[in-house]
């Protein structure tokens, strides 16, 4: 059945992913033997039958350029019979069989700009979210933090510092998390502070008052009268400052230059090896928006990974270093402030919390 509807030509959906496969590839389906990281961003796989297939990794920004995307279809012409890939983290991937055209085209891409990196136990490069440049909700940026982080963590990515592990970095503009900051070692994650400002006067001019009431998801908006406005009052202990209401009534204003900042979060991974999948878990609570750097945030993203580079065990993830040593210790050496906000009031937090009187260090 499956083979039937692969070949078949419909509007539904996209094409089926076979059709875009490197012939090596299709060859091989599901008979790969092993595979090895020859250099940093290089990868093969070996099939049973001999058969290899190598990967150039390159990091590339969230927001290409067309002339970016035109050059890379272009690489991939000429190094890998058009065949090439993104990853879920921003990586550009070439697929080749043919050995000797991998320096040549490790060489074109990093002269065009772009290096390659980001395999084995090393940080590959950032997912992120759309931030100022695209995103309403967003309380930080996401490109410029992303940049200022990266640059400074790239003896990590390109292979020039080691890590225990492969570490994912990852970063979301707000609390809605588009980004994978639940389940990445570090997260950086934008936040809002204060409720929505209503702009009382004018709201019943450019909003729907009940499509707004019925916007927000814990009920926190309810109509009211406001100096003689038909208007809605905000109850701040129920806000979840996910933007919801400034979505469909931009009367209702969310973002705020001084209380809107980043918090870290650490501990995340989709991996089930050695260990179970997680939740990352609140590090810094707030740290200010300081563009166009964001120095603070870069600190604190380098002091977690100096640390986890220097104490972590071979294979160990972040979360698993974490746990090792104790959440305790792990606010000793990162000196992060533990505040009442990383107590985990979620209703089913006692599954996670600490239940014994006894404290590592």
């Amino acid at each position: 059945m499956a083979d039937v509807m692969k070949d078949r030509i419909t509007d539904i959906g996209p094409p089926h992913y076979d059709k875009f496969l490197p012939p090596v590839i299709k060859k091989n389906y599901g008979k790969w033997k092993y595979h090895e990281i020859p250099k940093p961003g290089v990868l093969v796989h070996v099939a049973e039958g001999g058969d290899k297939v190598f990967t150039v990794r390159a990091g590339t920004p969230r927001l290409l350029s067309t002339q970016s995307i035109r050059k890379f279809a272009e690489l991939a012409d000429k190094y890998c019979d058009g065949y090439l890939r993104w990853t879920s983290r921003n990586n550009v991937e070439f697929l080749l069989s043919d050995e000797s055209k991998i320096d040549p085209l490790i060489k074109d891409v990093e002269a065009y700009g772009f290096p390659v990196g980001g395999t084995g136990a090393s940080i590959s490069n950032m997912v992120h979210t759309q931030g100022w440049i695209h995103c309403h909700s967003a309380a930080t940026d996401a490109s410029g933090v992303v940049k200022s982080v990266m640059d400074e963590l790239f003896p990590y990515f390109n292979g020039e510092k080691k890590l225990p592990a492969k570490t994912k970095v990852a970063l979301a503009c707000c609390l809605n998390m588009c980004g994978a900051v639940h389940c990445s070692d570090i997260a950086i994650l934008g936040v809002h502070r204060v409720a929505p400002k209503v702009d009382h006067e004018n709201i019943g001019k450019v909003c729907e008052l009940p499509t707004l009431i019925a916007s927000c998801p814990t009920a926190a908006i309810r109509p009211a009268a406001v100096d003689g406005h038909k208007s809605v009052e905000i109850d701040e202990d129920l806000c979840m400052f996910c933007a919801n209401c400034y979505t469909v009534c931009p009367a209702c204003t969310l973002n705020d230059p001084l209380n809107d900042g980043v918090s870290i979060w650490v501990g995340g991974k989709v991996s089930n090896a050695r260990t179970e999948p997680t939740f990352s878990k609140l590090a810094a609570t707030f740290l200010p928006n300081n563009p166009p750097r964001w120095p603070e945030v870069v600190e604190a993203v380098k002091k977690i990974v100096e640390l986890y580079a220097e104490g972590g065990r071979p294979y160990e993830r972040v979360g698993e270093w974490v746990d090792r040593i104790g959440w305790p210790k792990f606010f000793d050496l990162t000196g992060f402030e533990f505040t009442k906000y990383h107590i985990d009031d979620y209703k089913l937090a006692d599954k996670t919390l600490r239940k014994s009187m006894h404290f590592r260090r």
